[in-house]
């Protein structure tokens, strides 16, 4: 074998390995990852009764949830629980103008299509069904499966559609 082919074969597959290590590991469960602010699902959603859409809200064409805005948190706490040291980091960012950086619990592929509004359509589809009983979470963590193989075992059991450019649209 010529070695310039060898050395563009060596290369091809360097660069499949970096970049399959680059892609969020979907599968796997995990551990929360440590956020800035302390906060309490199983308070706000369990015991509050709060709605998710209340904290994470779906503007524009609502494809994408958000992460709460200080904006967001301090509309309550201004008032509630105003002396909390946890609270205080949410009231300093907010009167700087600086976002939460809230470190993300579930990912997927940039290359993957996600609608949170088409998914919340559905009849007896919740925020649940892929991200764990939340209301029952003092801190998030990925605990569901969000493969390829997940989503479409969940399309066919829906008998929603599972064509390649149902997720993998081509925008």
């Amino acid at each position: 074998m010529d070695c310039m082919l060898r050395l563009g074969i060596a290369a091809l597959l360097a660069a499949i390995v970096l970049t399959a290590q680059q892609l969020p590991d979907v599968k796997t469960e995990r551990a929360a990852p440590p956020q800035p602010i302390a906060y309490s699902h199983k308070l706000h959603a369990g015991q509050l009764k709060l709605e998710c859409t209340s904290c994470h809200t779906m503007p524009g064409e609502g494809e994408s949830a958000t992460l709460p805005s200080t904006e967001r948190c301090m509309s309550c706490h201004q008032t509630i629980k105003k002396d909390s040291p946890e609270i205080a980091k949410i009231a300093a960012a907010h009167a700087e103008g600086k976002p939460i950086e809230w470190a993300p619990v579930y990912r997927i592929p940039e290359f993957v299509f996600f609608s949170h509004k088409k998914h919340l359509g559905v009849t007896g589809v919740t925020c649940e069904n892929c991200h764990g009983p939340v209301k029952e979470r003092e801190v998030m963590r990925r605990e569901k499966d969000l493969s390829m193989g997940a989503c479409m075992e969940c399309h066919v059991a829906t008998k929603a559609q599972f064509g390649c450019t149902t997720c993998h649209d081509q925008r």
